[in-house]
Parts: structure tokens; sequence; C-alpha cells
């Protein structure tokens, strides 16, 4: 009997099924790694040796398979958030932690940037779970530091999500900007004086 996963529509697939659409995925991360929003389902399902329609059989656009990108990315950001809450520690520094660790991971993913950066309306909605989720957790993270007096009083989840954005969109070798001191900027700025 194959092997089956449920997709987010909740259809089971075939292990050769699902190992294609591993294949397409891991190659659309590679693919817009290089040419970033100009990449094409052409070029991913060359990268990832499957024919276009089989991309077009798991993805019906190029939108939803960086929206499914995206998911990953805000379920792994999510882990990361329900760790940290998981340990002690001095609160603020927790959370500085995972913002460090969120960003070097995007800044890895050229897919990632462009969809935290510019991507429409319409692929958030379609992580609309994913980042509900990760808004939960970050939320938690700031009543924690803000119970400690360690984060400013008025920063919300929310704020955190547009403000990472903003790094996000200073990634991918733009002259002049450096995200990592951008980063440093908004650590500071969440700090409670």
């Amino acid at each position: 009997m194959a092997e089956t996963v449920t997709t987010p529509d909740t259809r089971p697939l075939r292990a050769d099924a699902r190992r294609n659409r591993e294949r397409i995925l891991e190659s659309a991360r590679a693919v817009f790694a290089e040419y970033g929003a100009e990449a094409q389902i052409d070029d991913v399902a060359r990268q990832a040796s499957v024919g276009v329609g089989t991309v077009y059989r798991h993805f019906a656009t190029k939108e939803a398979l960086l929206a499914e990108l995206l998911r990953e990315k805000f379920r792994l950001f999510s882990a990361r958030a329900r760790e940290a809450l998981a340990q002690d520690g001095e609160p603020f520094a927790m959370f500085e932690d995972l913002l460090r660790r969120n960003a070097a991971t995007a800044a890895s993913d050229a897919a990632v940037q462009h969809a935290l950066a510019a991507a429409g309306e319409h692929i958030w909605l379609q992580a609309s779970d994913e980042r509900d989720e990760l808004l939960a957790a970050t939320g938690e993270l700031i009543a924690r530091a803000r119970r400690a007096g360690t984060i400013r009083q008025d920063v919300e989840a929310n704020d955190i999500a547009m403000l990472m954005c903003g790094v996000c969109s200073t990634m991918g070798g733009k002259p002049g900007f450096d995200w990592r001191r951008h980063l440093d900027l908004v650590i500071d700025m969440l700090r409670a004086r």
C-alpha cells in the first residue's frame, strides 16, 4: 500500500506524487533563490526534473507555489516561537534570538524575501492560518517580555510582522542596504527604555 500525506486541500497523495511535490518545492526554493520574482514555473519544472503539467497539478499558479513556500516558512517560524516559549530565560533576549534566527533564514531564501516584502495580498491570504499561528506565538512572547518590562509596552505581534517584512525588503544584496544593521535598529527600537 502506498504511503500518503495530506495536502492543504485535504486530498491524500500517493508516495510518488508526494515525492514529486517535495522535489517541486525544493526546486522552487532554488529557482526563486536564483531568479527572485522573475522565476517561472518552467524553470521550477526543469530543476525538479518533472513536466510542467506535474507542477501545475500540485500548484495551479506561480503564486500558489510561492504561497506554499511562505506557509512552510511560517510553520518553521511558529515552531521556533513555540520552542522559545517552552524555554526559561530573559524574555527579550529569547525574543531577540528568535528574530535573528528567522531573519537569517529569510536572508538565505529569496522566495521568502519576495513573499514577505513584495507579494500581493492574495499570497498572504493563502497563508493566513499559518500566519495567524505565528502571530499568536509571537504575541505570547511579547506578553512575556512586556511582563518582564524589557520590551516597549505598545509593541504588538502585527508590528513585528511588518517590521520583519521591512527588514526582508533590504535583503538580497541591494546596494547600500545591510539587513543586519536594519535588524539591529529594529531590535533596539523594540527594547524598553
